[in-house]
């Protein structure tokens, strides 16, 4: 998308600060595949029951992909859709998974392109075997190359320079941003973002996003290592909360902010141990991705004019505004 595009996006969201209720599932991870459409909905469509696959690069534990599998489940059970939900962190496992939703011959896919070279030559498939696809959460840059359909989630760096631009307003000097996954590319933009926004110094700090008590060590002994540090940028709700506990073993007087959103980090922004949190609306992401495909297949719609994504995120939350979407993250909708 081009930045001006970008731009403008970014300042209808940040301006309209639109809060949409949504709601959350419990999910396993791994190579498990399970038919969704348990969430209650007020109607359910009367056109012929499709079948989706969902397939995400969701890592076991992280309760984010809980709120994106829960928003495509309403979408199913409002459409009569079949959802077949399955994850891997792996891109080449998550490539075999799209593969084998191929060869059930399923109606659409919707799939996160984390890693868009693993993807190309599925949605290739896909597309050959007049399957269509729609990504969302992870590959905004790439989904029109890939030959997606659509796209639906927020722009990482747009997120992470507005991010950065608001450590300026708060005084921040000396920035460690911390990434779970080395080489995700919607992690890495948002560092990226960051650094480009934030005038003051951003370095990088690597860890392995599926051991919490290493992360918790990593990011200690950085911040025992360099006490300039003032501020800890998380790219997770869980690694922001697991930061906070860094943060006092350390004694550092660093502040930690971070991108998306859980009930805890909701009890952690109104008590002020997190300044604020990015949210680029999960719930949403699997919602419109499902229904996307449903309106596609039914009425030949698509969204984007098949050239702009449709941007969820960023929005802030902040102890100014985090009491407006507190009662749907204690529901877990959030």
């Amino acid at each position: 998308m081009h930045r001006n595009h970008r731009a403008a996006a970014l300042a209808a969201v940040i301006l309209t600060g639109t809060l949409l209720a949504a709601g959350c599932a419990s999910s396993s991870g791994g190579k498990k595949s399970e038919e969704g459409g348990a969430a209650a909905s007020a109607g359910k469509a009367s056109t012929p029951r499709m079948t989706v696959a969902m397939v995400t690069h969701a890592e076991p534990g992280d309760t984010f992909w809980d709120l994106i599998r829960k928003g495509a489940q309403a979408a199913a059970a409002k459409d009569n859709i079949k959802l077949v939900y399955s994850s891997d962190p792996s891109g080449g496992n998550q490539a075999n998974l799209v593969q084998n939703a191929i060869d059930q011959k399923v109606d659409g896919i919707a799939l996160t392109a984390a890693k868009p070279d693993a993807m190309k030559d599925v949605v290739a498939k896909a597309r050959a075997a007049g399957i269509p696809v729609v990504g969302f959460n992870s590959g905004v840059d790439d989904w029109k190359k890939l030959g997606m359909l659509e796209y639906f989630g927020q722009d990482e760096n747009i997120a992470g320079q507005a991010f950065g631009e608001r450590l300026n307003q708060l005084g921040a000097k000396h920035a460690l941003c911390v990434v779970q996954s080395q080489g995700q590319v919607a992690l890495e933009a948002r560092c990226a973002g960051v650094k480009k926004g934030f005038a003051g110094k951003t370095d990088t700090l690597y860890v392995n996003g599926t051991d919490m008590p290493s992360v918790k060590s990593t990011i200690n002994a950085k911040l025992k290592q360099d006490s300039s540090i003032d501020q800890v940028v998380t790219l997770g709700a869980p690694f922001a909360l697991t930061a906070i506990q860094s943060v006092s073993d350390a004694g550092s007087k660093a502040k930690v902010a971070t991108f998306d959103l859980n009930k805890d980090l909701v009890k952690a922004v109104q008590s002020g141990q997190v300044e604020f949190a990015v949210d680029q609306q999960p719930y949403l992401q699997g919602y419109l991705a499902v229904d996307a495909l449903w309106l596609y297949k039914t009425n030949g719609n698509f969204s984007g004019g098949d050239t702009s994504p449709v941007l969820t995120g960023p929005a802030f939350v902040t102890k100014d505004n985090v009491d407006q979407i507190a009662e749907f993250a204690a529901k877990g909708t959030r």
